[in-house]
């Protein structure tokens, strides 16, 4: 007789199983078609896309599909209505693209994500090795503790990977603070040998200084502390991303809105839809800690996505209405 309370608490477990997934095949998406999530190929926003899509699919009754795009195309697709959604837009990066998408009407902003980061990177290790080093204007005194080994007269300083957006202000900035009789500047040919280098030289206690942004795998799963700039200076910052930026001046970088943005007519057909993805934010170390768990488990961003949704709670169900919460929570 003991153990009757246990096959009726699994009896009962059963039956809110089968309630729950007779409950998910019960509710009606808004649209009858698959919604199109654009599919850019960062861990965050395969992460948070593979997150909004489980719980569009399993609470709210929808097909999905994600479409491989980059950051312009997607923006010309979103426009054109051939993506609903883009989960991850950075302001910085698209301001004057997204000014004029916005200004056709076809486009709206309707949710803010976090706000990214970029800045110049030290291990705590490396701080606490040498304290005096605070700013990036400090760096030519320690050269010798980041020698390059191609070039050992100077310190190496590893710049955003060649290529990328991010390489133009980073080198900008890197002739501003008159680093080039101290340093070479060093920039990777991929953002994975980028990636590489610096988790080997972090794995072996070695001193690096390097460009990066965040969220990502990398600064969530690293201890780094971030070297202080000049004060953040527009005029200043707008040369520093120019390729004929003649005389550079030193300016911190400035924070990076990310946010969500959906065509304008699916947000008509798809109120219920647009109102849950209004309201997905997630505070930067929470989505540092999801990025660090991928880095650490090796897992594809699906089973990531399914990791964060049991794991953070308290974060996504702010998003959605009790009861898809609750057909979300029975699908996991």
């Amino acid at each position: 007789m003991r153990f009757t309370p246990v096959k009726t608490l699994a009896a009962a477990a059963v039956f809110f199983a089968f309630a729950g997934a007779a409950q998910a095949a019960d509710v009606q998406c808004e649209i009858k078609r698959p919604v199109n999530f654009g599919g850019m190929n960062w861990e965050s926003n395969l992460v948070l896309v593979d997150v909004e899509r489980f719980i569009m699919e399993k609470g709210y009754g929808c097909k999905t599909e994600t479409l491989p795009t980059e950051t312009l195309p997607a923006l010309a697709a979103l426009e054109r209505g051939d993506l609903d959604i883009n989960t991850e837009i950075w302001l910085n990066s698209v301001a004057e693209p997204w000014d004029r998408a916005e200004k056709t009407g076809k486009v709206k902003r309707i949710g803010d994500l976090y706000m990214g980061a970029e800045g110049w990177y030290i291990p705590r290790y490396t701080a606490e090795r040498l304290p005096e080093l605070k700013s990036a204007a400090d760096l030519p005194k320690f050269k010798d503790k980041f020698k390059d080994p191609e070039e050992p007269g100077k310190g190496r300083f590893y710049g955003c990977p060649a290529g990328w957006g991010c390489e133009i202000t980073s080198n900008n900035l890197f002739h501003a603070l008159k680093l080039d009789d101290t340093y070479t500047l060093y920039s990777p040919g991929t953002g994975a040998a980028q990636k590489a280098a610096l988790m080997s030289a972090y794995k072996r206690k070695q001193n690096v200084v390097f460009y990066y942004w965040s969220p990502t795998p990398l600064v969530g799963s690293m201890d780094l502390v971030k070297l202080d700039m000049p004060p953040y200076d527009a005029e200043k910052h707008k040369c520093l991303t120019s390729p004929k930026c003649a005389k550079p001046e030193p300016s911190a970088y400035p924070d990076n809105p990310v946010f969500t943005a959906v065509n304008t007519k699916f947000s008509e057909e798809a109120p219920k839809l647009t109102e849950f993805l209004s309201k997905v934010s997630v505070p930067l170390p929470v989505i540092n800690e999801t990025l660090a768990h991928m880095e650490e488990s090796g897992d594809e961003a699906n089973a990531v996505a399914k990791w964060f949704l049991k794991n953070k709670p308290d974060v996504w169900t702010k998003w959605v209405p009790a009861d898809v919460a609750g057909r979300v929570q029975s699908a996991l």
